[in-house]
């Protein structure tokens, strides 16, 4: 028999069963109140001896999906999991007065049960069921006979059971959790105030990122789905938030890789009159502090975190040299013998940012700051007063992953004016990441906005590399696929 058949088969009879349980009005009562977990049971009471254990006469209420079964006439163990992790039933037939109904349940069935908790003789903290009933009849069997869903596709696409069935799945979803959680707390202690701003923008801005489109039917008009929160939030900072942040969903239209999802998670947030290196500072004082709040066992956030310009960067991790890095024709050369795709007209910040994503971001596995980025390619951020063709802006790698984007704030409307035309005369020239005029936020510049500097944190790559996952799709529940 073909899996296929052998899996409608499957389903066929577990809907005959479920029939079965109309006709006797048994399916799917929501009258059970559980009580316990699996994990707390045992961390509560694996302390004791079976004796102890046995005087204690400790009583249990659980509920969860049956993972295992081994039936032994009479009697039967069968293991349930919860959101906490897995626990063993001890089950007897002259003990309970349903077990022909119970010997009928299948594996991924979820239970309802009562009962004492005991050790059996090897040990193992269990319940000796008094009563048990049927919760949730499962219509469809788990794969491969619950030992886990192997194929990655499969896993993406079907996540319920990727998490049902792969405990280190589940897990990395809590740690994900935990983190967001850890870092939302350690910000609301540093008098941060977190606030949500729009997901649809007139305008797409923040970023240089190519948008989704939609279309509001009621005001008849195109409307961007973000790419960053960016000038909403620095909107704030002119009214007032001096400290301010957002966990947010930000869509970009671009490639798919182990790096890039169209929507992500990011943490952005700004502070009033401090700059990027202030800023600098803070992540690396935050990221330490969460990761202990982690119990993180790397030892990656413990030493200081490295600091280097681009130019340094560049050199250190390719062949050129430093007369090299302000020579354009070197540059180019550079380019051409590393098959690095550069327009003809490009300038030499822009081949250096071509060359330093190809050959060095890799390469940067400790924690590394890399600073002074061309100003050309930063047209929110404020220029160094000291070398007004860079910018006062930063990046953090770990393990070759951008993981921050930080910088001092352009607060000066009439500079920020000339940007966006810039950014416009990209775009009209076919640069569809290039950034539009955005008058509104002119105008609340022009309001005034305080000194400060804003960062930039991917949630997910930080989840990467804090769980040690390889691709940003084992750390977003549901990634986006391509349709079958």
């Amino acid at each position: 028999m073909s899996q296929d058949k052998e899996e409608n088969h499957l389903i066929e009879e577990r809907r005959k069963k479920l029939a079965e349980l109309r006709k006797a009005d048994l399916a799917f009562p929501n009258d059970f109140k559980r009580k316990d977990l699996a994990q707390e049971l045992k961390d509560d009471l694996d302390q004791f001896s079976k004796a102890e254990l046995e005087k204690k006469k400790k009583k249990a209420s659980v509920a969860g999906r049956v993972m295992l079964r081994r039936m032994m006439g009479k009697a039967s163990f069968t293991t349930i999991q919860d959101f906490s992790g897995r626990i063993q039933l001890y089950v007897r037939a002259d003990e309970i007065s349903n077990y022909d109904e119970f010997k009928n349940y299948d594996l991924g069935d979820i239970v309802g049960v009562e009962g004492t908790v005991f050790k059996t003789n090897t040990g193992e903290l269990s319940i000796h069921a008094k009563k048990i009933k049927l919760l949730t009849k499962s219509l469809r069997p788990l794969p491969e006979k619950h030992l886990g869903l192997t194929d990655t596709e499969a896993r993406y696409r079907k996540r319920y059971l990727d998490l049902l069935t792969n405990p280190e799945s589940l897990e990395v979803f809590k740690t994900r959790a935990e983190l967001i959680n850890n870092i939302r707390s350690y910000l609301v202690a540093e008098d941060f105030i977190e606030v949500e701003t729009p997901m649809m923008h007139p305008i797409p801005g923040g970023a240089t990122a190519r948008p989704f489109v939609t279309h509001h039917n009621s005001l008849n008009m195109d409307l961007f789905l973000r790419v960053a929160p960016e000038l909403y939030l620095k909107r704030l900072v002119v009214g007032g938030f001096e400290k301010v942040f957002e966990i947010n969903r930000n869509f970009r239209n671009e490639g798919l890789s182990t790096r890039h999802n169209p929507e992500f998670t990011m943490l952005e947030f700004y502070t009033a009159y401090v700059d990027s290196n202030f800023q600098i500072k803070f992540v690396e004082k935050m990221f330490k502090a969460v990761a202990k709040s982690l119990s993180m066992k790397s030892n990656i956030f413990k030493k200081p975190f490295l600091k280097l310009t681009m130019d340094e960067a560049i050199i250190k991790h390719t062949s050129l040299k430093n007369k090299d890095i302000s020579d354009i024709k070197a540059l180019k050369e550079f380019c051409r013998l590393e098959k690095i795709k550069v327009i003809a007209k490009a300038s030499p910040a822009i081949i250096k940012n071509e060359i330093f994503e190809a050959c060095v971001e890799d390469n940067l596995i400790e924690p590394t700051f890399i600073t002074d980025y061309p100003l050309e390619i930063s047209p929110l951020a404020r220029a160094s007063s000291s070398k007004p063709d860079v910018a006062e802006r930063f990046e953090l790698f770990i393990d070759g992953k951008e993981i921050a984007n930080g910088f001092s704030e352009l607060n000066d409307p009439e500079e920020q004016a000339e940007r966006f035309k810039d950014q416009v005369s990209k775009k009209d020239s076919g640069d569809n990441e290039a950034m539009h005029f955005d008058k509104d936020y002119i105008e609340a510049l022009e309001h005034g906005l305080a000194p400060c500097a804003g960062v930039g944190i991917g949630i997910d790559r930080l989840t990467m590399l804090i769980t040690g996952t390889e691709s940003i799709r084992d750390v977003l529940l549901f990634p986006q696929l391509k349709n079958k």
